[in-house]
């Protein structure tokens, strides 16, 4: 390593460096986390209490909720306590347990997601013995196998991290810790852990896309072959996940497969926003306002509380 010295801290770019635009960006973001975890707990709390939503599809949706809570809670705390000081400072140790966080509750949601795809398979294509297959013993080790996978590609990623030195001042292109950002300011060696991304994308993240969108092949095939009235409904069950499903891989494809990932210009970081920001935001709107079961459970409870 020479004279290199190593570091114990990081730089963050942040969002912008305008002090004009601190607080204006500081509010939007304290008001777009406070609508996350409202909309995310009120279909949570929907989902417990509401008995004609204690279904399977509506138990995969409440355990996405909790995963968009955690999901957004890993990057916006920090990215608003960033709008209060000029120095964007994050210590080594706390990047690389944001960065188990990030990529555990993203790896989970994609797999979750994979999921919600297996059980709309079942609803719209095996109707008659949808009960047996997805009954409550199959949905909760569907979650729990979910979660096991999530953690263990995550702390892969994460040994490797603690095993890099690092001592390049260069900030890192974001407003939070991303792997490919701190690979960048690494002076290790870092092709193993480049290499490891490439095959665990290609293997785990391949594999969810496959286990996502296989899936859909069959019931297009199938919803083809429905009643007018039947293919209605069919797609207006599925529309919901797949608007959800586009959005996730489309801004997350935008961001970490262009071609000049090392330039993490404004336009990336438009998209980094989109989907760590506004997908945990969003989600509860696209089920909520197309899903019809929803919006009458949602009508049950505020006239439940005008009562009282």
């Amino acid at each position: 390593m020479g004279n290199q010295t190593v570091l114990y801290m990081l730089v963050l770019s942040g969002l912008s460096d305008h002090p004009s635009l601190q607080l204006p960006l500081f509010l939007v973001f304290l008001l777009v986390y406070l609508m996350t975890l409202t909309g995310n707990l009120l279909i949570v709390l929907l989902i417990c209490t509401d008995s004609h939503l204690q279904t399977p599809m509506y138990f995969f949706l409440g355990t996405l909720a909790c995963l968009d809570i955690g999901y957004s809670s890993v990057t916006i705390p920090r990215m608003l306590f960033h709008f209060h000081i000029q120095k964007r400072l994050i210590s080594i140790q706390a990047c690389i347990t944001q960065i188990f966080f990030f990529v555990f509750f993203a790896t989970s949601e994609l797999s979750l997601l994979a999921g919600m795809s297996y059980d709309r398979y079942v609803a719209i294509c095996h109707p008659l013995h949808y009960t047996q297959i997805m009954h409550w013993k199959t949905c909760v080790l569907l979650v729990l196998g979910v979660l096991m996978v999530s953690v263990v590609y995550s702390f892969v990623h994460v040994l490797l991290l603690l095993k890099l030195t690092f001592c390049r001042l260069k900030p890192l292109q974001s407003f939070f810790c991303d792997l490919p950002q701190l690979l960048l300011v690494s002076c290790s060696d870092t092709s193993i852990n480049v290499l490891l991304i490439l095959i665990l994308a290609i293997l785990v993240g391949g594999g969810i896309f496959a286990l996502t969108f296989c899936p859909y092949i069959i019931i297009l095939n199938t919803i083809m072959k429905m009643s007018k009235s039947m293919r209605s409904k069919a797609f207006s069950t599925c529309s919901s996940h797949l608007i959800v499903v586009f959005k996730f891989y489309g801004t997350g494809l935008f961001s970490y497969f262009h071609p000049n990932v090392k330039d993490h210009s404004a336009a990336e970081k438009v998209a980094s926003v989109f989907y760590t920001v506004l997908t945990p935001l969003v989600n509860p709107l696209i089920y909520s306002l197309r899903n019809k079961i929803m919006t009458t459970s949602l009508k049950r409870a505020v006239c439940r509380l005008i009562q009282i």
